[in-house]
């Protein structure tokens, strides 16, 4: 009797996300709960041993370099954030803190904040807060707790504040957002995919209520600029769908549908697993589901990778969030080469820098980025750059799992990428690297 009453509930919530595809269809959250967090009085507070790892600041093809972690593993999920100076970086092994001349400040294991895997990084320039997940899958209790970090002030070596929201059905693969209201979460596994809570509250360190909505409602979108309101963004299938979380009078999130479009692409499969260089063992290309969204002036911007002729590329829009329509997709391919592990940044002039890494039976996992300006042909990019090569095969086919690309929001001009490289051993190392848009009179591309 309780397993048909709990597919019965799992069915009802799926069911009713489903029905609400339609614009104007309303989501409302299924249930609530509160939250008291775990204070941190710092970053590092002398529990666990010093993580030390990266450095070595370089120039490269011009663009300033440096070396984040070298976790031993092929699965490191390097994200970053980038604010106030400051450079944090997570990966599988732990978080660090940089400057922005690439010099090491501080890092910890994950132990130090609750623990758990596969962190999604932010800044919040509105707030001036740092933020990020760590989903924990093997507690005792089977509460698979998603661990909410989010710094109080706007140095990440000061204080945080610690949020553990169940998850207990929860899977690999979330994805976090944030507006000047809410932080939101989602990931795959179980009735319940997302989940929302005030920034305000996790900034303060005070108790706080967490809405759990019904099934997925999408990638949450990283909305540069302190936009009240805060989108997601969903391929399903031949469509896009966006949806719009707003805040009824009494305090109470919904979600909205504002776009169910047809997207119109020849290609959106997933990509195919890429070769590498003196090995047989083929490694994971991505995800054709973008692994960040952002929101820009009007605009909902993603990459992902995609199969394009038997080949893992990457392909990048413009969409407008408004309508759920493209304004201009641009694609990254070669017939011999393949295109993996993607992100986007986009800064205030509608630059765009897109990281990803490159491999191909001829060479070992290396991290490239390419990028456009505004005023650049729709569609068009300016070259690729090497920003470092691999030096050895990788034994498995799970590899990197995630890049990370962002703006910088100290003068949302400049753009920093993390990327995963093949190492000595064939485990993943990662590189960050910035940058510098040229001025806004920079001859447009032919």
């Amino acid at each position: 009797m309780k397993y048909t009453i709990l597919a019965l509930a799992v069915w009802f919530s799926t069911t009713a996300l489903l029905r609400a595809q339609q614009v104007g269809d309303t989501i409302r959250p299924t249930r609530t709960e509160w939250i008291t967090p775990v204070h941190k009085d710092a970053f590092r507070d002398g529990r666990f041993k010093q993580r030390i790892q990266g450095g070595n600041p370089r120039m490269v093809n011009g663009y300033l370099v440096f070396d984040g972690s070298k976790d031993g593993d092929r699965q490191v999920d390097p994200q970053i954030a980038v604010g106030n100076g400051y450079i944090l970086h997570g990966t599988n092994g732990g978080l660090i803190i940089y400057n922005k001349k690439g010099e090491y400040i501080d890092g910890v294991p994950q132990r130090d904040f609750a623990d758990g895997i596969d962190p999604k990084l932010f800044y919040d320039s509105y707030n001036k807060v740092f933020g990020f997940d760590m989903w924990v899958y093997w507690d005792s209790a089977k509460i698979r707790p998603v661990n909410i970090s989010v710094s109080e002030t706007g140095d990440p070596r000061g204080a945080w504040n610690i949020y553990s929201v169940s998850a207990s059905k929860g899977e690999d693969g979330g994805g976090i957002g944030y507006s000047h209201h809410w932080i939101s979460y989602c990931f795959p596994g179980g009735p319940e995919n997302t989940f929302v809570l005030s920034i305000a509250d996790a900034k303060a360190g005070k108790s706080t209520k967490v809405y759990h909505f019904p099934g997925s409602l999408g990638e949450p979108v990283q909305m540069q600029g302190g936009s009240d309101d805060m989108y997601f963004f969903e391929i399903a299938d031949k469509n896009f769908v966006i949806r719009k979380l707003t805040t009824l009078p009494d305090g109470t999130p919904v979600a909205v549908v504002v776009a169910h479009t047809p997207h119109h692409l020849a290609n959106y499969d997933y990509p195919p697993e890429s070769p590498q260089k003196d090995t047989n063992q083929t490694i994971s290309s991505g995800d054709r589901n973008p692994k960040n969204v952002v929101y820009q002036n009007g605009y909902i911007w993603f990459s992902q990778a995609i199969n394009y002729n038997g080949h893992s590329a990457v392909q990048w829009h413009q969409v407008d969030a408004g309508s759920g329509k493209i304004v201009q997709t641009g694609l990254i391919a070669s017939p011999t080469s393949n295109y993996i592990q993607t992100t986007l940044a986009v800064n205030k002039h509608n630059d765009v820098l897109i990281g990803f890494q490159e491999t191909n039976a001829q060479m070992y996992i290396s991290p490239r980025f390419a990028y456009r300006y505004g005023h650049d042909k729709p569609g068009t990019i300016r070259g690729i750059i090497s920003i470092g090569e691999g030096v050895a095969p990788t034994g498995g086919p799970a590899w990197g799992d995630y890049s990370g690309s962002v703006v910088d929001p100290d003068n949302m001009t400049d753009m920093w990428t993390i990327q995963s490289v093949a190492g000595k051993r064939g485990n993943g190392e990662t590189v960050i690297a910035r940058f510098i848009p040229a001025p806004a009179a920079a001859t447009p591309a032919k």
